[in-house]
């Protein structure tokens, strides 16, 4: 609880040990002395003592409103109701009213004080300072300090203050504050390491690749800032909504209070009262508070499951998503090329068919010619250069060279027919390496990339939350990317499409959705062209990726495919409840605001039709907060070694 909640809570508990002996008191009769001829004076002038603790604060806001302009707001709705109330000598519901009031904002206070919390205590990732090594002692510097390529140190326990690559050292590294990962990640010389993780149980000497300001923590801790400024429509509809409501109903609490007796005959006094329940009862507090409180818990609860939401605009639609569309590579699949098949020709061996292949890819800087090489070199052997000359590289082909002074060419289907060498077909799934030396084929080389872990499940989990179709789309061969889309039971399969393809065919799918949207789930590096077409982006395994952040409306801190349907459910749940604060607290004030016309509902019920309903309203925005316990409780201790 904060200092401020504290001074409130104390102001609360002092009101109420005055005023409910006050109640009592009144109740039995002892306040109705006559005082200076008047039997009420002495209840004012106690009631005026808890009325002027509780509702101080009230009054000052109130005015500094008016100033701004700002007139119709619920503190001046509470102002004019309780001051009325004392006008017509209702001492006890005036005090009930302020005092019930304030309990109501010291929920709201509290409940959005668990919400940021929920976010701040994920993305508590700031670091305070970096440890510099200087005439052999450790210097602790600003992280804004520290330039590229300087060595800093950071010791066990401490959180990583700058994006870099570990230069010396071995140790467990604890993702969870930006993936929600709980199992440590090793990190050795050569690992790239980002800041906002905290080291585990080794020091480690780290080379500084980005300065703070471009750091990850830095980018990710702006955007969390940020994400409340991008409301959903409901919270704009809501804004909008009372900025008309309020001014109308205190021009009908007016009429309330005027018209009738003018028109119908009777006391005064007793449409006043009418008018001041009608005042209470009309605030629209219960929206105001519990809407944005609900959107605000559905991005605290995603940041829990390391899901980096940047606005309530973006959680509305997610809710809304009925066609996910998949980046293949990197994706759905690892992004990492591994050689799977080596299928010599007649009179050639394993052995000198990966010999020829390495050569003939030795410049080749593709993922592809460094799985073949790596295959190479893990037996024990080195690439010679020197043998390999003449090396040309044919776009949408493959490699020509020369190796040994014999003519070589490496490649798909389309070179072998160029060159009209005769070759047996090779129908694996993967990207296939035809071979040929001399105008005559010697073999072929089958790399794929896998499936990543958990895939499958997640496809299939997302058709369990209610999403109707998912498709991939691939630039890849139809035949490899078929075979992967069947692999994960996909509805639909788009191949061998260059990006700008991609976004056509994104935009056929969004023709075609009518009451759904599309979300895009990539890479966020060379699909941000699809991310910004699409009603959602979703970046995947773009822990660091500045492009990613960038381009994506939703950042997936790892490449946890399953959390997509999580954060769908989250979306949907959080829609559900915001729309469920809405109704509930819209049919009870309509409900009492009536009652309060027809003189049937008094001042207490009017507290429950403002505070009560607000109250209960916020308590059901903060069930947005609650994710699965298994989930966000996770283990985060760092494995000792």
């Amino acid at each position: 609880m904060t200092k401020s909640q504290k001074k409130n809570l104390v102001r609360i508990i002092v009101t109420a040990i005055l005023f409910f002996p006050l109640l009592v008191l009144e109740h039995v009769g002892v306040l109705d002395v006559n005082l200076f001829g008047h039997a009420w004076l002495l209840s004012l002038a106690l009631f005026a003592i808890p009325y002027v603790i509780i509702g101080f604060d009230i009054f000052l806001k109130a005015v500094k409103n008016i100033r701004n302009g700002q007139v119709f707001d619920e503190n001046f709705l509470m102002m004019v109701a309780t001051l009325a109330a004392f006008g017509i000598q209702e001492f006890s519901e005036a005090v009930a009213v302020m005092l019930f009031y304030q309990v109501g904002e010291l929920f709201q206070s509290y409940a959005v004080g668990k919400s940021r919390k929920s976010i701040s205590d994920m993305m508590d990732i700031c670091p305070e300072y970096a440890n510099i090594e200087m005439d052999g002692t450790l210097t602790q510097v600003d992280p804004d300090d520290v330039e590229i390529d300087q060595i800093i140190v950071v010791k066990p326990g401490e959180r990583i203050p700058l994006d870099g690559v570990v230069v010396e050292g071995e140790s467990f590294v604890d993702t969870a504050a930006l993936t929600g990962e709980s199992v440590p990640r090793k990190v050795c010389a050569g690992s790239e390491i980002i800041s906002g993780c905290v080291n585990g149980n080794s020091t480690l000497k780290v080379r500084v690749t980005k300065v703070f300001d471009d750091s990850t923590v830095s980018r990710i801790l702006e955007l969390v800032e940020n994400a409340s400024s991008k409301k959903a429509h409901v919270e704009n509809f809501i804004t909008r909504f009372a900025r008309v409501y309020t001014p109308i109903v205190t021009g009908l609490a007016v009429l309330l209070a005027v018209l009738p007796p003018l028109i119908l005959g009777g006391a005064w006094g007793t449409w006043i009262e009418r008018a001041c329940i009608f005042l209470v009862i009309s605030c629209p507090c219960a929206l105001v508070i519990s809407v944005p409180l609900g959107f605000f818990g559905g991005i605290g609860a995603s940041s829990k499951l390391g899901v980096l939401v940047k606005g309530s605009n973006y959680l509305e639609l997610v809710s809304k998503v009925s066609t996910v569309v998949f980046d293949k590579t990197g994706t759905l699949t690892k992004g990492e090329f591994k050689v799977t098949e080596i299928l010599p020709a007649e009179g050639f061996d394993v052995e000198t068919l990966l010999e020829i292949a390495a050569h003939g890819e030795s410049y080749s800087t593709h993922p592809i010619a460094n799985s073949i090489r790596d295959v190479f070199v893990a037996k024990g052997k080195a690439v010679e250069f020197a043998r390999v000359t003449n090396v040309e590289e044919i776009p949408g082909h493959g490699v020509k060279a020369n190796i040994d002074g014999v003519k070589t060419l490496l490649g798909n289907a389309k070179l072998m027919n160029a060159n009209e060498i005769v070759f047996v077909e090779n129908n694996s799934c993967g990207t296939v390496i035809y071979i040929a030396q001399n105008e005559k084929f010697i073999g072929s080389i089958v790399i794929a990339d896998s499936i990543k872990n958990g895939a499958a499940e997640a496809v299939a989990n997302m058709k369990n939350v209610g999403i109707q179709k998912c498709v991939m789309l691939s630039g890849d061969h139809k035949r490899t990317a078929e075979s992967v889309a069947q692999s994960l039971k996909l509805d639909e399969v788009h191949a061998e499409l260059l990006p700008s393809d991609k976004v056509s065919c994104v935009e056929e799918l969004l023709a075609a959705e009518k009451n759904g949207k599309v979300a895009f789930v990539g890479d966020g590096v060379n699909d941000a062209p699809v991310l910004s077409r699409v009603d959602v982006g979703i970046a995947m395994g773009s822990l660091g990726s500045d492009a990613a952040i960038e381009a994506a409306d939703i950042v997936i801190m790892d490449d946890d495919l399953a959390k997509i349907p999580k954060l769908v459910r989250l979306a949907r749940r959080t829609m559900n409840i915001v729309h469920q604060n809405i109704v509930f607290a819209i049919g009870v004030k309509v409900l009492i605001m009536v009652l309060g016309a027809l003189g049937i509902a008094n001042m207490w019920m009017a507290v429950f039709g403002d505070v009560g309903v607000a109250v209960l309203a916020i308590l059901n925005s903060m069930r947005t907060l609650r994710t699965n316990r298994a989930q966000a409780n996770k283990c985060k201790n760092i494995v000792q070694t």
